[in-house]
């Protein structure tokens, strides 16, 4: 137990400690790790318990890699995936494994130092790039595409190290074609139980409507398909990412992510704090000098093998170098892969504490790197990156010129296209930019006005013609993206109309004070639209319900933004911040009784009385003027803090001032 107290104790000063400074939780859980290991300050040892315990972190991320792996995302991005990450992860492991074999590893020990080499952190990245709203960009695809397959080819250096040892001549030809046979019939046997078993088995449980049978269903899911891996020799890590695939068709995918996410995330972060027990700090004044040369070596061959795949695949050499950029350091699979070589005594003990503390050190860098990848390759190639950005300027300035008091559509997905069709029926002149190459070379096929280029980016859009431009709308579903293209274009245009598309309204009044014109959350229309259609069934005269409509708009939704939060809302929302309702029952003490609404002064505390229940009549939205008697219930919405500032006013003694 204090063993427990102690972990928690650690991880939570930590994990605070690394939020504040903006870096990633991963290596607070290394630190941690480190911190509270065998080699550090001895406050936890390092049983097989634990270890065993922290395995089924990663059990979990594979499973949740599995959910998120699907076949036809596969066939859309074959170019980059099976070309550029195939590519990558083969010759990465080809070229350590020579190296290895060169000192004398024997071959098992060569091939898994190339699959802990070839990995890069998926978290991390994917975290990164779309905090920096780069994930949709080339070298982010780029990044993407790679990291798919390395996350798909842990499996088979998972089977590989799952594998007995080897004989004194290193691991036979044999011995891999038995392990990936293995593989192949483990894949049949839990795809196959998938589709005649498991389905039905969710579809049952999923009629009785039980949080706590679905979370049940879904553990049992994942250990029972990672036990029949283990059960024939392979890692458990497989059956749970097998079992992750045969359900990422299924109706149950995003509600299976949900319900296994705090697990995944709990022993993750177990896992890494294992890995970080594992480095022995006591040895770093003797092998500090090998570390660094192994980090430089690691950074600078991933580096370098990556611009050179990235150019061999037809990418000029900024983009080649930022995808270098975000993928030159070590990763979580690395890890995973590290931790069971060394638990199978696959690689001599000096030679693991070298090559753990170099990818420790790798991942401590890797933020950097990602956080200032463009910056670095305007400051190395500066001309390179000016004539890249120019090649896209030009296209679009080409594109664009002879067009005025035309629209510019950010996003041409399919919102973007259904804009864009209305526009060509009234016969208005439009451009749409798109950072989706299939998508912009499908719509160049059909002879649309579309361009790659990233609408975030101020120099792309003033060759759009924004300039020129009636009106912008910003298509695209990622709030962040479109509130950076809001503070750009008032800082050069202050009066074009910009419409901005988002899915709920959550970020409405940020969109709004950015510039936005006129901001469409799609669940507020959504509701006005099917509430609109529900009182013209119920009778309702058509110009009744449309000047409601109007009213709604002209309010910003202000109606509909009162709604009760459920259980999920109030569990993500940090501080206690969402919205609520309360009911206060006035008496003949209160101040409130003998004042009218207006004199409440709610509008300044951010509270909105909803409705007044007096004697057995609910009052929706009760005039301003209303004078409250003693016996009224006031209905409140608002925060908890304005809520309980609100009541403290209200209900005051009435002979106190106000």
């Amino acid at each position: 137990m204090n063993e427990i107290l102690v972990l928690l104790a650690v991880s939570l000063t930590v994990g605070v400690l690394f939020l504040r400074m903006n870096l990633p939780p991963i290596l607070g859980y290394l630190a941690v790790g480190v911190l509270v290991g065998p080699y550090g300050f001895s406050w936890i040892d390092d049983t097989e318990h634990t270890r065993a315990l922290a395995e089924f972190g990663v059990v979990f991320l594979l499973f949740t890699i599995g959910l998120e792996f699907s076949l036809p995302q596969l066939i859309r991005m074959k170019r980059i995936v099976l070309g550029l990450g195939g590519l990558q992860v083969f010759l990465t492991t080809a070229i350590t494994a020579v190296v290895a074999l060169y000192f004398g590893l024997s071959m098992e020990s060569a091939l898994v130092l190339g699959g802990v080499v070839a990995m890069s952190s998926t978290a991390l990245v994917i975290r990164q790039l779309t905090d920096q709203v780069e994930l949709h960009t080339r070298h982010g695809r780029n990044a993407v595409g790679i990291l798919l397959f390395q996350d798909v080819m842990v499996i088979p250096f998972l089977i590989l190290v799952s594998q007995p040892a080897g004989a004194a001549d290193g691991m036979s030809f044999v011995t891999v074609l038995a392990a990936l046979a293995k593989g192949l019939f483990a894949l049949i046997l839990i795809l196959a139980l998938g589709r005649w078993g498991l389905q039905p088995l969710f579809r049952g449980i999923a009629r009785f409507r039980s949080t706590e049978l679905f979370t049940l269903t879904v553990l049992l899911v994942t250990l029972g398909a990672a036990s029949i891996t283990h059960e024939m020799g392979l890692s458990f890590a497989l059956g749970a990412f097998l079992a992750g695939m045969m359900l990422s068709e299924t109706e149950f995918r995003h509600e299976v992510e949900a319900e296994i996410r705090p697990f995944r995330d709990l022993l993750l972060g177990l896992f890494f704090i294992t890995i970080g027990m594992l480095l022995n700090v006591q040895l770093l004044p003797e092998i500090w000098v090998p570390v660094l040369l192994l980090v430089l070596v690691l950074i600078s061959f991933k580096l370098l093998l990556i611009v050179g795949l990235c150019r061999l695949m037809g990418w000029d050499n900024a983009v080649a170098l930022r995808t270098g950029l975000v993928l030159a350091h070590g990763g979580e699979f690395g890890f995973a892969i590290l931790s069971l070589a060394l638990g199978a005594d696959m690689l001599p003990a000096d030679a693991g504490q070298v090559v753990l503390a170099a990818l420790l050190l790798s991942m401590a860098i890797a933020p950097i790197l990602l956080r200032f990848n463009g910056r670095l390759v305007w400051f190395l190639l500066p001309t390179t990156a000016t004539l890249s950005q120019k090649a896209i300027k030009d296209q679009i300035s080409d594109s664009s010129r002879g067009l005025s008091e035309h629209v510019i559509i950010c996003g041409f997905g399919r919102v973007g296209q259904n804009i864009a069709r209305f526009l060509e029926d009234e016969q208005i002149r439009f451009i749409a930019t798109d950072l989706d190459p299939v998508l912009v070379q499908n719509a160049i096929k059909a002879k649309e006005p579309v361009v790659y280029g990233d609408a975030a980016n101020m120099e792309i859009l003033k060759a759009a013609g924004v300039e020129r431009a009636v009106a912008l709308v910003i298509s695209m579903n990622d709030d962040s993206t479109a509130l950076k293209i809001l503070h750009r274009i008032r800082k050069i245009n202050a009066k074009i109309p910009i419409l901005v598309r988002t899915r709920d309204d959550t970020n409405f009044k940020q969109l709004q004070q950015a510039g936005a014109t006129e901001v469409v959350p799609e669940t507020m229309e959504a509701s006005l639209m099917l509430s609109s259609l529900l009182l013209m069934t119920l009778k309702f005269p058509v110009s009744h319900v449309f000047y409601k409509m109007r009213q709604v708009r002209k309010e910003h939704y202000a109606l509909l933004h009162r709604v009760l939060p459920g259980e999920e809302a109030i569990a993500i929302t940090p501080g206690g911040s969402v919205e609520e309702h309360w009911t206060i029952e006035l008496t003949k003490r209160m101040w409130a009784v003998g004042h009218t609404i207006t004199e409440l002064g709610l509008d300044e505390l951010e509270v909105t009385l909803t409705a007044m229940q007096r004697n057995e009549n609910r009052i929706p939205n009760p005039a301003a003027d209303t004078v409250l008697q003693a016996g009224d219930t006031l209905i409140l919405f608002g925060t908890p803090a304005a809520l309980a500032q609100a009541e403290k006013r209200l209900c005051k003694s009435a002979d106190s001032s106000h």
